[in-house]
């Protein structure tokens, strides 16, 4: 079973996001776009677990505390740079405690022996990626000038600053994800409160 934990977004803020990728998507027509019933904040990937590993996670999970905290969406960017654009991708912006609930998640896994994360988190949310391609946000082998996503970014400069809201994330969740040929189809299988301040 491939698992990870995440944030779920508010039907609002999806609405928004929904609504926007709907206006824009026809100017990058090789990207392959996100469902929008898809998006999500991630916390951490733990990938392919046996189902009594995956109640272990869920487990583990039970036992972490934090304080509700609001999360802001706003702006866009492309991975790896705008020059050799990779994956679109819309900015989250959060106080410390989405950097401090992802760091007790990644703490409490690697309890059960998850590998920890190599690299300082960085949260986004992935709305396309450039054909088939790898949605890692670091450079990798291949990457070089493109224009995939080459009107799009002409149309969105023009747009000037793009908001999608706030809301409060009150619970983190952990997620089963299924691949398919349509794209991934995500499970909640349990949800954590967090609490009111």
């Amino acid at each position: 079973m491939r698992i990870f934990v995440g944030i779920d977004l508010d039907e609002a803020i999806r609405g928004k996001i929904a609504r926007f990728v709907e206006g824009v998507s026809g100017f990058a027509p090789e990207a392959r776009f996100v469902r929008p019933e898809s998006l999500h904040v991630t916390l951490k990937f733990i990938g392919e677990q046996k189902p009594e590993q995956v109640e272990a996670v869920a487990q583990k999970l039970r036992g972490i505390r934090g304080d509700r905290f609001e999360i802001r969406f706003a702006e866009f960017g492309f991975f790896p740079t705008a020059k050799s654009p990779r994956v679109f991708w819309i900015g989250i912006h959060a106080g410390p405690e989405l950097t401090a609930l992802a760091k007790r998640v990644d703490d409490t896994t690697a309890e059960l022996g998850v590998p920890r994360e190599d690299r300082a988190y960085s949260p986004h949310l992935t709305l396309a990626r450039a054909g088939g391609r790898s949605g890692d946000p670091k450079w990798r082998e291949g990457d070089g000038p493109n224009s995939a996503f080459g009107v799009l970014q002409k149309r969105l400069a023009a747009m000037g600053e793009i908001e999608f809201g706030t809301m409060t994330a009150d619970a983190f969740i952990l997620f089963q994800s299924q691949l398919s040929s349509a794209g991934s189809k995500y499970t909640k299988l349990e949800r954590f409160a967090l609490r009111g301040v």
